[in-house]
């Protein structure tokens, strides 16, 4: 089965992807694309998911990047794929020829580039990482390898909507502790529930950070199965685990 991939035009010079679950070779929870290894899926099926995004992407398996997600604000710089991979939620590079890929199930897979500078970055921001500033680390990152905030441009990929993103008084207490303008980020739902935007937050977060060109692309990972995995979903129907999603950018050889 053909990959499917979703791209953005505020990305162009770039060579980029939003893989759906679509045109893996994994099966039963896992069944399509399931790129991340910290599944309980068969490794050597993760690897050749992971290949043909690479492939897709141009480039060999070996030079798709990634970190070691733990729902934090840092972000890394790096010339080449590290392994082990480090532990962060957020990595740039100003390097050629080097992918570099985000697993969201969920969670806002973000991708960024300064075509003129030669700079790209990506960030996986689930709630937590997004209001501790996940996203604010991987920019300056960026900045530090010459990119500026006038010409970056940041992407959104598919992730939670609102509709489907319920959670308790204390998550939405979080939040507006921290700044009272982010309640307006949430509905009220039944009873003592609240609706919190997920990509709203991410699209007010970047902007408030000098990201002119912000965008989301509009998917729901909960609210379409066949295209997408899903944390949320995976719990809700009491599956025992979830595949993930990759999100990856890579520079074209003729953008340095």
């Amino acid at each position: 089965m053909t990959l499917d991939i979703i791209t953005s035009p505020a990305l162009a010079g770039t060579t980029h992807g939003f893989f759906t679950r679509l045109g893996g070779a994994s099966s039963g929870v896992f069944a399509g694309l399931n790129c991340g290894y910290g599944s309980s899926d068969q490794h050597e099926i993760v690897g050749i998911n992971r290949a043909r995004a690479a492939t897709a992407l141009g480039l060999a398996a070996e030079n798709l990047a990634g970190v070691h997600q733990i729902h934090s604000s840092d972000a890394v710089a790096i010339t080449e794929p590290l392994n082990p991979a480090p532990k962060a939620d957020g990595l740039v590079t100003a390097t050629p020829g080097v992918a570099l890929g985000i697993l969201t199930a969920d969670c806002q897979p973000v991708l960024f580039a300064d075509t003129k500078a030669g700079v790209i970055g990506a960030a996986h921001a689930g709630w937590k990482g997004a209001l501790d500033g996940v996203l604010e680390t991987t920019l300056q990152k960026m900045e530090a390898l010459g990119a500026t905030r006038d010409n970056i441009a940041a992407v959104i990929g598919p992730c939670i909507s609102q509709a489907n993103y319920e959670v308790g008084p204390e998550f939405r207490d979080t939040f507006v502790s921290k700044d009272a303008r982010f309640e307006r980020f949430f509905l009220q739902g039944k009873d003592d529930r609240f609706h919190f935007d997920l990509p709203a937050f991410g699209l007010d977060r970047l902007k408030q950070n000098g990201i002119r060109t912000a965008s989301w692309t509009g998917q729901c990972t909960y609210a379409d199965p066949v295209r997408f995995y899903s944390y949320r979903r995976s719990v809700h129907k009491k599956q025992a685990d979830y595949g993930r999603l990759i999100a990856a950018i890579t520079l074209k050889q003729t953008d340095v």
